[in-house]
């Protein structure tokens, strides 16, 4: 049980995946994270300095000037979380993980579009539609942080900084669609 244990939690050293392919698989992570943040930031940019700064906001709402360095830490960690997993050994176990990191990824990027798009063009009923999606993301991420944990409490460390953003995020896009309705 303690050799099993042992050999659950160890990292796998170099000779399990060789350097230059580990690096790509980083390279690869936090590519697909950085796209998901362009993207979102080339959607929201207009709508932020005209429609978003026209709404009532709650109280806690931060400055616009403090999310892009947040996001740009969060990516950054979501992308060396996935890393860390994906050097695991190939397993079922892995592979749910990494699934679980797509999924929350994607429900990430449609966040964006949707409240900054939809918002700006229908109003209150936009606002609602994003409130679903950040809600599912909510739930998404928390289950890639379980199924990190199966793989690497590290990687799933990572992940608790964007859930906790995540879930403040949410209460600003709730409080938002109720001041919008």
């Amino acid at each position: 049980m303690v050799g099993a244990r042992a050999q659950e939690s160890a990292i796998p050293t170099s000779g399990d995946h060789s350097a230059v392919r580990s690096a790509f698989a980083l390279t690869g992570f936090l590519a697909a994270s950085f796209v998901v943040a362009v993207i979102g930031s080339a959607l929201s940019v207009t709508a932020i300095s005209g429609w978003y700064d026209d709404l009532a906001k709650p109280m806690w709402t931060p400055p616009n000037t403090v999310f892009g360095s947040v996001w740009t830490v969060l990516y950054s960690s979501m992308a060396v979380a996935a890393w860390l997993v994906w050097r695991h050994p190939a397993s079922t176990a892995r592979r749910r993980a990494l699934v679980a990191y797509v999924v929350q990824l994607v429900l990430n990027g449609f966040w964006t579009p949707v409240f900054f798009g939809l918002g700006s063009l229908i109003g209150a009923s936009g606002l609602w539609i994003a409130l679903g999606i950040i809600v599912a993301l909510d739930f998404a991420i928390l289950a890639a942080i379980i199924r990190f944990a199966d793989i690497s409490k590290p990687a799933a460390a990572l992940l608790i900084p964007y859930w906790f953003w995540t879930l403040f995020a949410t209460t600003l896009n709730a409080a938002i669609a109720v001041l919008a309705a």
